[in-house]
């Protein structure tokens, strides 16, 4: 008897050799960067093992190996504590190997970057950082060159601005400036690419295709009984003060 217990403690002790602070390479969501992890994991069930101690720490060091690596291909390397926090929590579970009978365990994880990889992650941030300016301002300039092109009065001061503009063309590069005015004034940046700013491109529209002032003022009266049904009374008092002359109403359909 005292020596089957002292076998079980002998068993214990070497699979728990085999299962403290071993490492894995886990690859992170950003191809070429790796975390390294060093592993502890304590085994639940008593022996006897359905194996040896080796074949035993051998299996279990596999799964949580596999168990690792499936959480830490979705984590960012730049991210350090969230890759942390979702690797370790996913290695607390309690699992099992499917021996007959099973073998239950656990396993806590330190997670962090080699020096190798910290330098690819300082270098691909920098990347961003400079291609995240680079973009920026391309859109800056798209944004205020087209909003200055909407207007055909802009392109027509480019036009007189540049050396030998034939003066006998104007009438054509007047006729010309308002339909590339037109392609510029459909340009909206990225925050006016909403489906407020697009339903207020379709209210522009329709209002102004009813120009004359009678039906205009049936428009907002129906608008504004429309909001204050909607127990919006301020919008309504806003829309009904346009009809009483604090706006003009040409102004609004002219979009």
């Amino acid at each position: 008897m005292a020596s089957s217990a002292w076998a079980r403690r002998r068993t214990r002790r070497a699979v728990r050799r085999g299962l403290t602070r071993f490492e894995a390479r886990l690859r992170s969501a950003c191809p070429g960067i790796g975390f390294t992890a060093r592993i502890t994991a304590t085994v639940l069930t008593p022996p006897p093992y359905p194996d040896t101690d080796a074949e035993i720490a051998a299996a279990v060091r596999g799964a949580l190996r596999e168990a690792a690596a499936d959480v830490s291909q979705s984590c960012d390397p730049w991210d350090l504590p969230s890759a942390r926090d979702a690797v370790g929590r996913h290695l607390s579970r309690r699992r099992r190997l499917p021996t007959d009978p099973p073998v239950e365990f656990r396993a806590e994880v330190a997670l962090d970057l080699a020096p190798d990889d910290r330098a690819a992650v300082a270098d691909l941030l920098a990347a961003q950082r400079g291609q995240a300016v680079a973009d920026a301002l391309r859109r800056q300039r798209t944004d205020a060159v087209a909003a200055e092109l909407a207007d055909p009065a802009a392109l027509l001061l480019r036009w007189i601005e540049r050396d030998g503009s034939d003066w006998s063309r104007l009438s054509a590069v007047v006729t010309d400036a308002e339909k590339v005015a037109e392609v510029f004034a459909r340009h909206r940046p990225a925050h006016e690419r909403t489906v407020d700013h697009e339903a207020l491109e379709v209210l522009r529209e329709f209002l102004g295709s009813f120009p004359d002032p009678s039906q205009k003022l049936m428009l907002y009266t129906l608008l504004a009984a429309g909001m204050d049904h909607a127990k919006r009374p301020q919008h309504a008092a806003k829309t009904l003060s346009l009809l009483n002359g604090h706006a003009q109403l040409g102004e609004t359909g002219g979009g």
